[in-house]
Parts: structure tokens; sequence; C-alpha cells
């Protein structure tokens, strides 16, 4: 295949409302444009004739950064690696101040795929040839230095191309292999439109890829598969404490993984004094949650609460913990402490252990996290010792923790947390 890329010249600067199409008619049509051509045109002038402009208002374009993200994917200083509603992860949300007036911003179109789509139909209507169109924009690369088109937009051709189940030259089944059409169109076209060239569109010339055309929203990873989607730092203050998950289980790599996590947090004496019984099936964690519930009610009722009450905080409890496809129960144990004679030392040597047990069940609930599943700890097991030794065997050396309820991630997404300023909780001499 050869294949041919010419600038698109003479294109007059775009402002609100302007017809797009209208604009890249004359400069096109003095390519001679042929059917199976692709166009490949700038976000930034795309998001120009949709109005997708704005001032950069008290909070600058901060501000702004905010307004486009769902959520930051990584974070240094003011740059901000962050994912929009379309599902793109790019540098400040696709935020951009460049060729644009002082004080101005541009934003991503609206949707991408929908405006490739309408700009198209349009052009093919007025050259009379069968276009395919890609609206491209600028992004970095993880491991990489320097930017690249990418197709943020896509019509008239296959964004994938998915050669899976196809030979190779030697004859080998190509097992892995999905090209990503519309993203080596967008890099082609780079090489014709400098960002200070004035060059906002470019001709592409014997693209032959025979399939079905599909949006450029096909290109972007789904969660599930997404084997990066927070920097280590996002991951951390992502976290969040989920008491109602979503369908599925939870495999048991993932358990391994978390425990792999636990056991490299600090521990006292070159020792790991951690254990954790994960309760994979009904019965095991049905058995718990029934120890548990006899205790607490016994508990309260010693207390003098009314059964109306008991009841309904056993249900609360039970709502979550028993709705966890995998609860996962933590222990101490302190055998490894070394004795002390004075009560102040050795209680300080008791609490060393037991903070050492909280790194690691934290670490337990970042790594459930960065595998993509939800976790709660719950006190539970704290206030019955003997009720869960009996329960999951363990001898009286070993020290109940809580109880850790994992599942997958709900559909919905949790409220934001409150904006929080560190320097409140933090105190420098």
């Amino acid at each position: 295949m050869s294949v041919e890329i010419f600038p698109v010249l003479g294109v007059p600067e775009v402002a609100p409302g302007d017809d797009l199409a209208e604009l890249l008619e004359a400069p096109l049509r003095s390519l001679a444009p042929r059917d199976g051509d692709v166009v490949a045109v700038t976000q930034k002038v795309v998001s120009k004739s949709e109005g997708r402009i704005v001032a950069e208002d008290e909070g600058g374009r901060a501000a702004w950064v905010a307004r486009e993200s769902v959520r930051e994917v990584a974070r240094r200083g003011d740059l901000v690696i962050a994912q929009t509603r379309h599902g793109f992860v790019c540098a400040n949300a696709g935020v951009d101040a460049s060729n644009v007036g002082q004080g101005l911003l541009t934003l991503l179109p609206e949707d991408p795929d929908r405006s490739a789509e309408g700009l198209r139909r349009a052009l093919t209507e007025r050259l009379g040839v069968s276009l395919g169109l890609v609206i491209t924009d600028t992004f970095g690369r993880p491991w990489r230095r320097g930017v690249v088109n990418v197709a943020i937009g896509c019509a008239g051709l296959p964004s994938l191309v998915d050669l899976r189940g196809a030979p190779d030259h030697t004859g080998r089944i190509l097992e892995a292999t999905v090209v990503a059409l519309a993203d080596e169109v967008a890099a082609a076209s780079g090489l014709v439109m400098a960002k200070a060239a004035r060059v906002p569109a470019a001709l592409l010339r014997g693209i032959g890829v025979e399939a079905p055309a599909t949006p450029a929203s096909g290109l972007v990873r789904p969660p599930e598969e997404d084997l990066f989607r927070e920097s280590p730092l996002a991951s951390i203050s992502a976290r969040r404490t989920i008491r109602a998950f979503g369908p599925g289980r939870v495999p048991h790599e993932v358990v391994v993984e978390a425990v792999r996590a636990a056991c490299t947090a600090p521990a006292p004496h070159h020792t790991r004094p951690w254990r954790f019984i994960a309760l994979e099936s009904a019965p095991a964690r049905r058995a718990l949650l029934s120890a548990i519930a006899e205790a607490w009610r016994a508990d309260l009722r010693a207390d003098g609460v009314d059964e109306a009450t008991i009841v309904r905080r056993i249900a609360r409890s039970d709502r979550v913990l028993g709705g966890a496809p995998l609860l996962l129960v933590p222990w101490v144990t302190f055998r490894d402490a070394h004795p002390y004679a004075d009560a102040s030392r050795a209680r300080a040597e008791r609490e060393m252990f037991l903070l050492s047990a909280g790194a690691a069940i934290q670490n337990l609930l970042l790594a459930i996290h960065a595998q993509g599943y939800a976790s709660c700890w719950i006190s539970s097991t704290l206030f019955c010792q003997e009720e869960t030794r009996a329960v999951l065997r363990m001898d009286d050396a070993w020290y109940a923790l809580g109880t850790v309820a994992v599942g997958p991630a709900p559909a919905e997404s949790p409220p934001a947390r409150p904006a929080l300023d560190p320097e409140e909780f933090l105190r420098s001499i």
C-alpha cells in the first residue's frame, strides 16, 4: 500500500458558528479529492466552529480542567493527566490555550464522533466524493517522550482493524493484533500539520482497508482491560470505602495480589505477624456472619438496647458484609513481641505490632482498588474474638482485626470526597 499526504492550505481563521465544511470545501477541491480519500481535521478548528471556546475565569485553566474531568489519573506539579467524559486520558483533560486568543481556552468537542460524521457528510455532499474523516488531537504517551496526533473522532472508515485469526506472512495465526487505523491516519496527518503552520487539515490518499466504518470511541480501552488506570499516587487518593457492590465474583488471583501487597507493610523485628483468611464460599461467609450477629446481639442486650434497634443495626451491617461476594478477615499475633518488665514499653511493643497490622490492611485495601475492585473495612470481628476464632479455627495467639468486604465495583461512581486542605493536618517545624 502506498499512501500520499497533502496539507490542506488556505483555510481561513475559524470562528464560533462558522460552517467548517464550507471553509474546507475550496482548499480540498484544489487537491482533486477521490472516493476513499480520508480528511484529517484538527480538534482545534472543530472546537472553534462548535463554539467550544471559553474565557479563563477566576479559577483559570485549573477550574476548566476540573470541570472537563471525570477523574484524575496522575498529577505532577501543574500538569494533570485526567480522563474526560469521552473516556480520553490526556493532559489537562484536553483544555488548551494554544492557537486561540489571549485569555481564551478551547475545550474538546462534546461528541467528536458525531462531529466527524456531520463534517464527513457535509464534505461528501459538497465535493461529490465519498470521504472518510478523522478529527485529531495531540496526546502524550506513557513511557515515551513527545506528543503525537491521535484520533478523537472518526467517520467513514474503521477506527480499529481486527487482524486476530488472520495468518501472518509465515502462516502463524495472529492472536492479539488489533490495529488502531484511525490513530495511524491521525499520526500520519501530523507530518503536514505543524502547530505553527496554520494547516488545520490534511488529505490522505491510499488508505485502502476493507472493513466496516466504526467510531473513534471504540479506541478507548474499557476499564476492565486497563492495566495502568491510575498513577500510584492517584490510586491511593482514589480508594474509597464502598458498601454496596456490583454483580459478579472476585477472582482468587485478585486476593493473592492483594495479600502480596499487604505483606510489604513495615513489620516489627523482621517478622510478618499477619494472616488473612479469605471466605470465598457462601456457607463460610454465612457461618462467620451468624457468629458475629449472635455475639453482637448479646452485647447489645447487655447494654439494654431495645430489640427493634438491635435488629436494625444487625441488618445494616449484614447488608454490607452479607452482600459481598468475598470476605477477608485479617489477623495479628504478638508471639514475636519482645518482653519488657515495665508496662509502658510492653504496651508500646504491642502497639507496634498493631500499627504494622494496620499498615498491612491498608496495603490490602489499596491493592484491591488498584485491581479495579471495591472494598470496605468493618471492625466487626474485633468485638467477638472467641467466636471468630471458633468459626475460622484459629488458636488463641491470633487476634482478628475486623472484616474486609470485597466485590466488583458498583456501576455508580461514589460521590466526590469533600475538598480538604492537607495543611490542616500537617505541622512543619
